[in-house]
């Protein structure tokens, strides 16, 4: 049951996902001073979560050297890969997206911010 109300809630996040491609790399670095006491997006030095140097195309719970939770490692295992769509997703609700990860970070709720921080991590890295 769980697992049907999380598959219909990615459904209806679905369309935003598709929408939300382009964003601004700049304005994504200033958002993403929200989650560096948690990540690190230049480096690859894991925090309390893995860093995400590289995310955009990497499979779900695999960057080396970090203890994912058994639900990130299944995700990964099950095919998911951190593409724009993907990425959307989570960031707007981790724990749909992957019920069960140890994120405590609730999500963006801005489909914009979610936009420019997709850029960010696609963009070289700065720091």
């Amino acid at each position: 049951m769980l697992r049907a109300i999380s598959f219909a809630a990615i459904l209806l996040l679905a369309p935003i996902a598709a929408a939300h491609a382009d964003g601004d790399a700049a304005l994504g670095k200033k958002v993403f001073n929200r989650c560096m006491a948690c990540h690190d997006a230049t480096t690859d030095h894991d925090k309390v979560g893995p860093h995400l140097l590289g995310v955009v195309g990497r499979t779900a719970g695999t960057a080396a050297n970090f203890n994912y939770s058994q639900a990130m490692k299944d995700a990964g295992a099950a095919g998911l890969v951190w593409d724009e769509a993907n990425l959307s997703l989570y960031l707007r609700a981790p724990k749909l997206k992957v019920p069960g990860n140890k994120m405590a970070f609730s999500g963006l709720t801005k489909d914009a911010d979610i936009a420019n921080v997709i850029a960010y991590l696609k963009a070289d890295p700065k720091p």
